[in-house]
């Protein structure tokens, strides 16, 4: 029996009997066994029978998507050598710090013997046998338009930016250049997010879909981590989001979809601005929500950007107080707005006594949190808010904020969301008419 032959065989026996079989191998059997992915793999991560053209690793993190993604590049460029593949990730920094060169990369994954070669000046692997893969970046969507491939990998195309379309439109270009071969196949792993490519890419017919949760491979990780994430996180959207995998779609009523957030998104910070401000919803003791921190910039040309979310969970006075104060530092903000309903002559001692001198207004709720909001949503819908960023726990509030009053978000209360509509507030709807000069011909 050949060696690959008794490497099929172990792995048709039962567990209990495959470990007996271990020590009728020879040395040089053991040491192939590390490489022998069929062996070590779970079902989830190999590759469906039947034909099909797209396979979709959509799963939680930590889940070993990178890893069956790099094991199915492997398996194909060792039985192609004339496989053509395409890496495509949100960009070459992550293409070739994840999927080359990551400890669960392709690199990583391959045998010495049979490693490929990789010559990151020309973005290219090259197997002893011939097979090439090629490095691309989905934020130069150009770049894809004209290669030709047999196979494509594409990690993280939720993540992918999609300003303009331009994921939508890497996608594409991809696609049209998946023409060689008898059977051109793509492999996408990602973990979920109701983006316009995901949500278009699974209303496909004859989409091969694989889902999973962070905890389908807790062989393969720490104890104390899972016991972290899900003590953190638990069944809150953040969590069946990036630890179940699930697709977490928009709430009938909502003022804000996960639509109109993506097309709100921009790759870069402000340039120019006029005016920095922090919004903050305090806690109302040491043991309720989240304290909500939003810095927002107001641009020059009237635009306003969501640049961070610092906002600190069941936080002490001191310590919410100290996270405004360094974020005041960090980005230079003109003004802190906070919400005083919990008693604003607390909110402002709390504050000082942490060293903000900057000029602090305090703002008092007269309406419910989603009437507030409502104005503000309309600033969204009309273009002039960008987020500088992803925010999901900031997001998923906004997205449960509903039309009419009430919230079905994460969560008791809103506390991100209700931070940036403040500091929104102050900044684009409570602004003063400038003076002008107007100078006659």
């Amino acid at each position: 029996m050949t060696k690959n032959r008794r490497l099929e065989w172990l792995l048709s026996l039962p567990p209990a009997q495959r470990q007996l079989a271990l020590n009728t191998l020879t040395k040089a059997e053991r040491q192939e066994l590390t490489w022998h992915w069929r062996l070590w793999a779970r079902n989830q991560q190999l590759a469906p029978a039947g034909d099909w053209r797209i396979w979709v690793i959509m799963a939680g993190r930590g889940f070993g998507k990178t890893r069956a993604g790099a094991e199915w590049v492997r398996e194909i460029a060792s039985a192609d050598p004339s496989a053509r593949i395409a890496l495509v990730g949100a960009s070459l920094g992550e293409v070739r710090a994840v999927m080359v060169e990551g400890e669960s990369g392709i690199l990583a994954t391959s045998p010495p013997r049979r490693r490929p070669k990789f010559e990151p000046s020309v973005r290219r692997l090259t197997w002893p046998n011939g097979a090439q893969a090629i490095l691309y970046s989905a934020g130069e969507a150009e770049s894809l338009r004209g290669p030709q491939h047999s196979h494509a990998w594409c990690d993280e195309i939720a993540k992918w930016e999609n300003v303009g379309g331009k994921a939508e439109r890497a996608w594409d270009n991809l696609l049209l250049g998946l023409r060689l071969g008898e059977m051109p196949r793509l492999l996408a792993t990602t973990t979920p997010r109701a983006v316009p490519l995901l949500r278009r890419l699974l209303a496909e017919n004859g989409l091969v879909l694989t889902k999973g949760r962070t905890e389908d491979n807790a062989d393969n990780l720490p104890a104390r981590f899972l016991k972290d994430v899900r003590r953190s996180f638990g069944k809150s959207l953040l969590g069946r989001q990036e630890l179940d995998g699930e697709l977490i779609e928009d709430i009938d009523g909502a003022l804000w979809t996960r639509g109109l957030i993506e097309s709100c998104r921009e790759s870069a910070g402000i340039a120019a601005a006029a005016r920095i401000v922090i919004g903050v919803d305090p806690p109302a003791s040491a043991k309720g929500d989240a304290c909500g921190i939003i810095v927002v910039a107001l641009g020059e040309d009237g635009v306003g950007h969501v640049l961070a979310d610092v906002s600190v969970r069941k936080p002490s006075p001191e310590r919410w107080a100290r996270a405004v104060a360094k974020a005041s530092q960090v980005w230079m903000a003109d003004r802190v707005i906070a919400e005083a309903n919990q008693g604003g002559a607390m909110v402002e001692s709390v504050l000082r006594a942490a060293d903000i001198s900057l000029p602090l207004k305090l703002v008092h709720a007269s309406k419910g949190k989603a009437a507030r909001a409502e104005p503000v949503a309309a600033l969204y819908e009309a273009g002039r808010v960008r987020h500088a960023g992803i925010f999901p726990e900031l997001e998923d509030e906004l997205c449960g904020l509903m039309a009419g009053g009430g919230y079905e978000g994460p969560g008791r209360s809103p506390d991100r969301a209700d931070a940036l509509v403040w500091a929104l507030t102050e900044l684009m709807l409570n602004r003063q008419s400038r003076p002008r000069v107007w100078v006659g011909q």
